[in-house]
């Protein structure tokens, strides 16, 4: 009897058929990330089924619409088993099920701060088509708030007083962001323009930092 993998959660089961019955959509325009496919399949599972034509209408039985790549990525895999949800369309239908499954995805955005942050939280990133690089990339790319001004207080102060004590920034490394006041941007920009005065590079500034903090700590 050919076995279930252990990756289908039981809900899905009684959807799962043998993976050499399915075949792929005979004109599919997507090419897929198989590996980043193949991660998720093995961190997370099959958490939703693939869509499949039974092909009455067109001639082409078992040809899957959407999760194509999914299926090629389960087979590298070595999964005798997949669930499945069947539809039976005709050839329109068929193209449009294809093409909108894709298309819906292109046309989708992301809050980017809200994706970084959770991406941060997670304790490692298996399974989420992430690496540190994209996540780095994601931190880098998110803007950071405007300069703070108070309303007028009636002594001196106005809406175009800056507000210098409220400047703040990021200090950043792989997926890890921490917010610094300004009295701590302002440290480590004079740190950091000595440095470079002095080896006239920003080269091992990191360590440069690291190791000030240490001998200060062992000093203290």
């Amino acid at each position: 009897m050919t076995s279930t993998p252990a990756n289908i959660p039981e809900l899905l089961l009684p959807l799962a058929v043998p993976t050499e019955d399915l075949v792929p959509y005979y004109r599919n325009p997507r090419n897929g990330d198989l590996p980043s496919i193949a991660e998720s399949l093995t961190v997370n599972g099959q958490y939703r089924a693939i869509v499949v034509n039974k092909g009455t209408h067109t001639g082409r039985h078992n040809e899957i619409l959407a999760g194509n790549h999914t299926h090629a990525a389960a087979q590298q895999l070595g999964w005798e088993r997949i669930a499945v949800t069947w539809v039976d369309v005709d050839d329109d239908a068929a193209a449009r099920i294809v093409i909108v499954d894709n298309r819906t995805n292109d046309l989708a955005g992301y809050d980017s701060v809200l994706l970084a942050e959770i991406l941060s939280e997670i304790p490692d990133l298996a399974g989420t088509g992430y690496d540190r690089e994209s996540v780095d990339r994601l931190l880098d790319d998110t803007s950071l708030p405007e300069t703070l001004e108070l309303t007028s207080d009636g002594a001196g102060t106005g809406a175009a007083a800056t507000v210098d004590y409220l400047q703040w920034g990021y200090l950043q490394w792989e997926s890890k962001r921490v917010r610094i006041t300004s009295e701590e941007v302002e440290a480590l920009n004079a740190i950091y323009t000595k440095f470079v005065d002095d080896t006239n590079s920003d080269l091992g500034f990191g360590w440069h930092v690291l190791q000030q903090a240490h001998e200060e700590g062992e000093v203290a």
